[in-house]
């Protein structure tokens, strides 16, 4: 089994920033990518942004520029630091990992982004 623990979620005024950040623990044999996806009320799950093993990063077009992923190897935790959060980020996020085990997610944090 594969546990991923998030943290890092919290209400945040527009233009703010937050940096989420999620730990991977149990029977991890190999990790070739973790990452980031969200879902918004009334919406389906969309990637927010992916790094694989060797640190190639994606990202999605909405959060170009103002969203970094970045993975500590050695700790399997993976970290999404936003910057000029608008109310359209305002979503559950969810940390994903893709492993040779298979695909795992987290429980989800809930970012707001309001005034």
């Amino acid at each position: 089994q594969v546990q991923l623990v998030e943290s890092g979620g919290g209400l945040v005024q527009p233009g703010g920033s937050l940096r989420l950040s999620c730990a991977a623990s149990g029977s991890i044999s190999r990790v070739n990518a973790m990452g980031w996806f969200r879902q918004a009320p009334g919406k389906q799950r969309e990637l927010v942004a992916t790094v694989t093993s060797v640190g190639i990063a994606t990202y999605a077009d909405s959060v170009k520029g103002r969203v970094t992923i970045s993975r500590d190897n050695a700790k399997n935790t993976v970290y999404l630091q936003m910057n000029s959060l608008k109310p359209e980020d305002t979503a559950v996020y969810y940390c994903w990992l893709l492993g040779s085990g298979g695909v795992y997610w987290g429980q989800g944090t809930q970012v707001t982004v309001s005034s």
